[in-house]
Parts: structure tokens; C-alpha cells; sequence
């Protein structure tokens, strides 16, 4: 199973945050007999690599993301914050767009505070629809992608 990890990566916090999620999803899904492969896009293209293409590494980034959404079977994505992140969002409605039966998006929002517009709301409603399950912590994650594996 190929899972593409979307969410925020701009801070040491977050990245960490995302960084330790990766791995304790491939680590348990391993565990149990079961090496899946995640994409985080903090990954594929490295800083160096930014500053020699310039102007240019806008496309590179877009072109490698966008390819391994495309070959993803889940998009996990991490809804936190007052606003769901901008990248986030466009990942979640491409993968949205293009997916095919069988495969998932499952949203991950720790964050307490409300973000929707209406009541019950967890997020934008346009995100929250498109995610077949959220959930509410890192445990909640692991266990969907886990029992995901297991059917």
C-alpha cells in the first residue's frame, strides 16, 4: 500500500509532528507483516535542490507531488489549525477528484477548536466530505490504516 501523508510542513514543530507520524505508521504496519511505503512531500525534494532550481522549483515540487498522489492508495491528510492548509487542501480535493474505488482519504484533526461553518462542523465542509473517515488522534490513525490493511 502506497499512502501519501499531506498536511502543513513549515515549521520545526510540524515537521517533527509528521515526521514521527510516518514513522510510526510504517513501523507498526510492519510489525504486523505488512511494509507499506509513505510518501510525506517534506521528502522529495531536498532544500539544495530547491535553491539550484530557482524560480523553476515551484513546477518540481507541483510535478513530484502531484505524481505520487497519483499513484497513492490513501491520502492521510492533517486537518489542524484554525484553517486547513492551503496545500493540504488542494491535495485532498485532486485525490478526491481522481480516486478510484478502494481508495482512501482519511482526515486527522487534533485540534481542538471548531473550523467549520455550520453546527457539528469538524472542518470546511468541502474537506470533511470529501474525507471518507476523520479522526481524532495519532492512535485513531494508526488503528484506520491498520484495519485498512487488514481488508
Amino acid at each position: 500500500m502506497k499512502i501519501y501523508l499531506a498536511g502543513p510542513l513549515f515549521t520545526e514543530s510540524q515537521q517533527d509532528w509528521i515526521r514521527g507520524l510516518k514513522h510510526d505508521l510504517e513501523s507498526k504496519a510492519a510489525s504486523l507483516g505488512h511494509p507499506i511505503a509513505v510518501t510525506w512531500p517534506y521528502d522529495l525534494i531536498t532544500k539544495s535542490e530547491t535553491q539550484s532550481l530557482g524560480s523553476q522549483a515551484k513546477f518540481e515540487i507541483f510535478s513530484r507531488c502531484k505524481s505520487h498522489l497519483d499513484d497513492a492508495d490513501m491520502l492521510i491528510a492533517l486537518l489542524d489549525g484554525p484553517q486547513v492548509d492551503d496545500g493540504t487542501a488542494w491535495e485532498s480535493g485532486y485525490f478526491f477528484a481522481k480516486k478510484r474505488p478502494g481508495q482512501t482519504i482519511i482526515g486527522l484533526r487534533t485540534d481542538f477548536r471548531r473550523a467549520g461553518e455550520s453546527e457539528g462542523a469538524i472542518v470546511n465542509a468541502m474537506i470533511e466530505v470529501a474525507c471518507d473517515l476523520i479522526v481524532r488522534s495519532r492512535q485513531e490513525v494508526l488503528g484506520a490504516v491498520m484495519d485498512s490493511l487488514d481488508s
